[in-house]
């Protein structure tokens, strides 16, 4: 890892730059371990960042069914792109500056996994179809990862998994807004919610 001008500062200001060269030195990876693509591959979600051309950042949830992120192998991974608002900011920057952020949480047993890398954006991916309702793949050349701090996570409970997860042999039901006189109009022509 490169740490900027700026974060140096702040390391030296708060004595902190020895422990962050430690860890930089003995937890940062550019490739993902056993231990990692475990991890990635146990969660039902994540917190993606991405950037546009002009340097606006955004910051989205993703969800799915656990293991919805895969491991492809020691440098990629890859996730589905599922029907959302209409509004693409997450994918159109990933399609813009390819730079992104993947944060896995643990909130049951505390532990988080950072992931940094560049990413692509594809309608024709082949693993399209091994995901239902995926739409599109993202996949994501890892150039960091590496664990994170757990000590300030909230124990949380998972209850229940959305009935909007899309599932082999599953019809999701069509969520409320887009039920909503709105936004029904304007939906994609084919979106079943404008069919009913």
């Amino acid at each position: 890892m490169e740490f900027t001008p700026e974060q140096r500062a702040l390391q030296d200001q708060f004595d902190s730059r020895r422990i962050a060269d430690r860890i930089d030195h003995l937890l940062v990876n550019d490739e993902i371990d056993q231990g990692a693509a475990a991890f990635i591959e146990s969660r039902d979600m994540f917190f993606l960042s991405t950037v546009d051309a002009s340097g606006q950042p955004s910051c989205s949830y993703k969800g799915g069914a656990p293991g919805f992120v895969r491991a492809l192998d020691a440098g990629t991974l890859a996730f589905p792109v599922y029907d959302g608002n209409g509004m693409f900011i997450s994918m159109g920057n990933v399609a813009a500056t390819s730079k992104v952020g993947m944060l896995f949480i643990d909130f049951e047993h505390p532990g988080r996994l950072r992931v940094h890398g560049n990413a692509t954006l594809s309608v024709d991916d082949e693993l399209v179809g091994s995901w239902p309702g995926a739409i599109a793949v993202v996949r994501v050349a890892v150039t960091e990862v590496f664990p994170n701090c757990p000590r300030y996570i909230h124990r949380m409970q998972r209850v229940a998994e959305s009935p909007y997860v899309p599932a082999v042999g599953v019809v999701p039901p069509i969520p409320d807004w887009k039920r909503a006189e709105w936004a029904n109009d304007a939906l994609p022509a084919n979106d079943p919610a404008r069919l009913t």
